[in-house]
């Protein structure tokens, strides 16, 4: 279980750089446009997802900063979300290496922004939504940047197996 999730973390990494590179050639007025996403722009749904994995890395860890709202803007201008977006994906991959099978089987307890009721479920399926959620809004970007005219990246899974080698044995 835990090869797999080393893999996810490398695979988001991998997503995340070739978004961000392919963002990076949009005007600013274009970048902060709302577009009718759920975060409305590439700018909003990027800083959720930054917002995000640093609210569950929280969760997971205890440490590290966290915004109290999903829609938090945590950095204005590409130039700033996309260093810490690469810290992040550092943090997400440092955590996963540092696992163990015992830790993927045990469970997590945390507060949802939206719900103060305490929630406990098992950390391995937690950690899959982290990923999964990942893909549905880097999904939701890579569909804003195709309506901009933008030649969007190839982010399937299988094309970064074959090209890294991971989960390919």
């Amino acid at each position: 279980m835990k090869s797999h999730f080393a893999m996810m973390a490398a695979y988001n990494a991998w997503c995340n750089e070739r978004i961000y590179e392919a963002a990076a050639q949009l005007p600013k007025a274009d970048y902060h446009a709302d577009r009718g996403a759920f975060f409305k722009s590439v700018s909003g749904t990027l800083n959720h997802l930054l917002a995000a994995d640093r609210i569950w890395l929280r969760r997971f860890t205890g440490e590290g900063e966290a915004p109290d709202r999903l829609d938090a803007v945590l950095f204005e201008e590409l130039s700033d979300l996309w260093p810490a977006r690469r810290n992040e994906d550092k943090r997400i991959t440092a955590y996963v290496e540092n696992l163990s099978e015992a830790d993927l089987a045990g469970r997590i307890r945390y507060r949802s922004l939206t719900n103060p009721t305490e929630i406990e479920q098992p950390l391995g399926p937690t950690l899959a939504h982290v990923f999964n959620h990942q893909t549905h809004h880097r999904g939701q970007v890579h569909c804003l940047l195709t309506g901009f005219g933008l030649d969007a990246p190839v982010l399937d899974l299988v094309a970064f197996q074959r090209i890294s080698g991971l989960g390919m044995a």
